[in-house]
């Protein structure tokens, strides 16, 4: 039996201390970027973020929607692997074979929807312009689109027919299959339209342009691109079925795989990752994880890995501390990690990036976890609340939600993330099934944590995050210099106590 004495902390205990602000840092200038998978001393490594982010691998965050959206601002998604092969693959080839501009839409009408179908359609998708077509599939016969402008959510008949209000095809103008993005654009400006719907020789639906994307692609900087210019991708797997998994992900075009378990520390995910590696070679990149110390970073290195996930039972919808008492503060977890990474390096010469997962709560949580050694952010809840995640918005009480359940749930059935080999059933739960408070769109919240972290990372004097890792002062903090961290001995202005 051992016995740690040391205090097992979260990232809550700690917060930064301010260091010398130069001139040269401000916003513009903190460079987010960092590496993905290992690489050896003196070269750099064969993928990189451009921004710190990856999304869990959950069935209620990483479909291809999210994956293509947090692609665009830097990120990276794994898509989730709880599901049949041949859906997860396709996930990945939207993903692959999605182009810039060109929108996919997953939530169409038929002309014998009604008004309601479309309020209660833009209400769960967040969207404003419906193809209307044949069967009401995303690529099926064009028959005409309806817009939110097209009817008055509170005086138009909810039983009048979406045909009855549509613009019919033909009174649209539409652009062809093959037509570039250049092209599709010239054709909204020149003809003063919102959006383009393109088809294909069949006049089946294939995808829209939308004015409003004009301009933000503009506003995107830092997509995550691969040498063909297109977007990058991740991939779930387990240690059950990986060896029929594995050659179909690849096949669809995934970039980097990642084994989603309960506990990385295992000879099953060892096994996995020699498979990978031995097939496949080193061209093909494989994640490993979870674990919390030392010893499980050093197994899952040895055996291969390409980045190593640190955390267990700090997710928001996880319980496993609470169900097995296995489990580490995260705070702690990276720090050793981080310290085992660094020794491996001055060993080996080969730098292998760490992943926090879970314990994130607030923003500065994450400079924190890089200001401790992580080299980027694994998050499911963070996600889950956006229009992009693939669950429901739903209205509770007269405020807005989104479903959000853990991969340990009942609800998920994945009980192939569970390296205890044989048995296939869950005889009890490590996760829940929940609501997390909708935030709306990914790019605008993700701005706003993003201005956040730069302008810590100024508060601290680091311009990148190499020079958080080395020169961040990091304090504990005592529980009650945490409240006096937050507005106190104050009554909080709020709608009801708000008087003009």
């Amino acid at each position: 039996m051992a016995i740690i004495n040391d205090i097992s902390r979260t990232f809550n205990e700690f917060l930064l201390i301010p260091g010398l602000t130069k001139k040269e840092h401000t916003p513009d200038n903190i460079d987010l970027s960092t590496p993905l998978v290992k690489f050896k001393k003196g070269e750099e490594s064969a993928l990189k973020l451009n921004i710190p982010f990856v999304s869990a691998i959950m069935q209620a965050v990483s479909d291809d929607n999210l994956a293509i959206a947090l692609a665009k601002n830097g990120g990276l998604s794994f898509i989730f692997g709880s599901q049949p092969i041949e859906l997860q693959a396709a996930m990945i080839s939207r993903v692959k074979s999605h182009k810039a501009g060109f929108v996919k839409s997953r939530a169409n009408l038929t002309p014998d929807s009604t008004i309601q179908d479309a309020v209660d359609l833009k209400e769960k998708s967040g969207f404003s312009t419906f193809g209307v077509t044949i069967d009401g599939s995303s690529n099926g016969k064009l028959l005409g689109v309806v817009t939110g402008r097209d009817f008055h959510p509170e005086r138009t008949p909810r039983e009048g027919k979406i045909a009855d209000y549509m613009t019919p095809i033909d009174k649209l103008i539409v652009g062809q299959v093959g037509v570039s993005l250049t092209e599709a654009n010239e054709i909204i400006w020149d003809k003063k339209l919102n959006s383009l719907p393109i088809i294909d020789k069949e006049g089946n639906l294939d995808s829209f342009v939308f004015r409003k994307d004009y301009d933000s692609h503009k506003l995107h900087p830092y997509e995550l691109l691969d040498d063909h210019k297109k977007f990058l991708v991740g991939a779930g797997i387990n240690t059950r079925d990986y060896k029929e998994r594995v050659p179909k992900l690849l096949e669809a075009g995934a970039d980097v795989l990642c084994i989603d378990s309960s506990d990385g520390y295992s000879e099953w995910q060892y096994d996995t990752i020699r498979y990978v590696k031995d097939t496949f070679g080193d061209s093909v990149k494989i994640g490993a994880g979870n674990i919390v110390d030392k010893e499980g970073f050093n197994y899952l290195a040895d055996a291969g890995a390409d980045f190593i996930k640190v955390g267990i039972g700090g997710g928001s919808i996880c319980i496993t501390r609470e169900q097995k008492g296995i489990g580490r503060g995260q705070a702690t977890s990276v720090i050793e990690v981080a310290k085992a990474r660094d020794e491996y390096f001055e060993k080996t010469g080969i730098y292998i990036p760490i992943c926090t997962d879970g314990g994130t709560v607030q923003d500065y949580h994450m400079v924190l976890a890089m200001a401790m050694g992580a080299d980027f952010i694994m998050m499911g809840r963070y996600f889950a609340r956006f229009d992009e995640s693939p669950t429901k918005k739903v209205k509770i009480e007269g405020n807005y939600f989104k479903e959000y359940w853990g991969e340990g749930s009942n609800r998920a059935r994945n009980w192939q993330r569970y390296d205890s080999g044989g048995n296939s059933s869950l005889k009890f739960e490590e996760g829940v099934d929940s609501y997390v408070p909708y935030a709306g769109k990914l790019k605008d919240n993700m701005d706003r944590t993003i201005a956040k972290i730069k302008s810590t990372m100024c508060s601290c004097g680091c311009a990148n995050l190499d020079e958080m890792k080395r020169n961040a002062k990091i304090t504990l903090v005592s529980s009650t210099s945490i409240i006096e961290g937050g507005a106190h001995d104050v009554v909080v202005k709020s709608e009801k106590t708000n008087a003009t």
